[in-house]
């Protein structure tokens, strides 16, 4: 039942009490059965806005895709993962089995690094690459 119809409905309800609308009591009734119809009405109208703002922004995300694709070309799954390296707090090595690139951070064991794709153990690679950034 929509909200519109419960209102419609407790107006129902309210008028089949026959109360006396003259009375404080009834007049505060009457009162707050029309707050309530005016708000469903109003909630009905927003929840439409919402819906026909939601499809026009469907549309708009859409046309913006066509945009990309025409000015950057089709989206190539494998460049998302190259784009995204190493945090600025991590080091960046490569395999040397498999050629995968690896992030590490320094909290990291170095004894313990193995790479994930080949399981490779890389602790001598990684000791090596530390001793020739310390000759720069």
């Amino acid at each position: 039942m929509t909200l519109n119809e419960k209102a419609i409905y407790l107006k129902g309800l309210a008028e089949g009490l026959d109360y006396d609308k003259t009375t404080p009591e009834g007049k505060l009734i009457a009162a707050l059965i029309d707050l309530v119809g005016d708000m469903a009405k109003a909630l009905s109208e927003i929840e439409d806005d919402i819906d026909y703002l939601n499809d026009y922004i469907e549309e708009l995300d859409e046309d913006l895709g066509n945009v990309e694709r025409y000015f950057y070309g089709p989206a190539d799954e494998n460049e998302d993962d190259e784009d995204e390296g190493c945090d600025d707090e991590c080091y960046e090595i490569e395999c040397p089995n498999c050629g995968e690139t690896i992030c590490f951070d320094s909290e990291d064991d170095p004894d313990d690094l193995t790479c994930p794709s080949c399981g490779e153990k890389l602790a001598t690679l990684v000791e090596d690459e530390d001793e020739d950034g310390d000759e720069e």
